[in-house]
C-alpha cells in the first residue's frame, strides 16, 4: 500500500482528522498495514506490547482468559477503532487476546515510536485521554451492572450496548445487529451461562423485543427493552 493510500486511511481515524500533511507525514512514515484472516489471532495475552492497532476495515475482538481458560470477551471493535489503549509510556505486556471476527485490514505502528509521535503532537495525546476516559466510564458502567442488575436485566443492558455500536435502525426503529453473535459470545460479555442467555432470548423474543433476520443477525426492540427495565 502506497504512503498517500496510508494517509487517507489514517485521516479517517478521529485521532488524525485534525492533523495537517505535515504533521501527520512522519507517522505514515512508521505506519505499516497487514490484511487478516477472520479466526486469526493479532496478538496473545501476555505478548509483549510491540504495535498500536488502527482497523481499516473488518472485526476484533478483544478478551481475556483465566487460568482455566474461562474467556471475558472485553469488546468487539470495528472499523475506525484503534486498540490496546493500555500501555503507553510503560513497559508492559499485552492485557488481552485479540482474534479477527471478521477478515480485517489493520494499520499498526510501533509502541515506541507512535509514544515518541504523542510526546511531538500533545494534541493527539489529549484526544487519546479522552478515549481512555470514556472506555473508563464504560467500564465502571459494566461494574455498576453487575452489582446493581440482576441477570435479566444484565442481558438487556447488553444488548441495548449492542445495539448502539453494532446496530443499523431501519424504518420501524427497530436495531439490526450487523454482527453476529452466538449464546456464547453473548454470556461471555457479562460473565453468564450460554443456557441463560438462550433462555433470556426465548422470554425477549416472546415478547416480540428480539427477533431474528432473514440472514440470522438479530433485530432488537430498543425503545421496548429499556422499558422492561423499568
Amino acid at each position: 500500500m502506497y504512503p498517500e493510500s496510508v494517509k487517507k486511511l489514517l485521516q479517517r481515524f478521529p485521532l488524525f482528522k485534525s492533523l495537517t500533511d505535515f504533521e501527520i507525514d512522519p507517522i505514515v512514515s512508521l505506519a505499516k498495514n497487514r490484511t487478516y484472516r477472520q479466526g486469526t489471532h493479532i496478538f496473545m495475552q501476555g505478548d509483549p506490547l510491540t504495535n498500536v492497532y488502527f482497523i481499516h476495515s473488518g472485526k476484533v475482538k478483544i478478551y481475556r482468559t483465566d487460568f482455566q481458560g474461562k474467556e471475558q470477551i472485553i469488546n468487539v471493535l470495528n472499523n475506525g477503532e484503534m486498540f490496546p489503549h493500555q500501555g503507553f509510556f510503560r513497559n508492559d505486556d499485552y492485557p488481552a487476546h485479540a482474534q479477527v471476527l471478521e477478515d480485517a485490514v489493520l494499520i499498526y505502528i510501533p509502541i515506541h515510536l507512535f509514544e515518541d509521535f504523542l510526546i511531538n503532537n500533545p494534541e493527539v495525546s489529549i484526544k487519546i485521554f479522552r478515549v481512555l476516559g470514556d472506555k473508563i466510564v464504560d467500564l465502571q458502567n459494566r461494574l455498576e451492572e453487575k452489582i446493581l442488575r440482576n441477570t435479566y436485566e444484565q442481558i438487556i443492558l447488553l444488548l441495548i450496548r449492542l445495539s448502539k455500536k453494532h446496530g443499523n435502525i431501519d424504518a420501524n426503529e427497530k436495531i439490526t445487529l450487523t454482527t453476529h453473535f452466538t449464546n456464547r459470545e453473548l454470556a461471555n460479555m457479562i460473565g453468564s451461562s450460554r443456557e441463560t442467555i438462550s433462555r433470556t432470548l426465548t422470554r425477549l423474543k416472546k415478547k416480540e423485543l428480539v427477533m431474528t433476520g432473514r440472514d440470522g443477525n438479530m433485530i432488537l426492540d430498543t425503545k421496548g427493552l429499556k422499558e422492561e427495565l423499568f
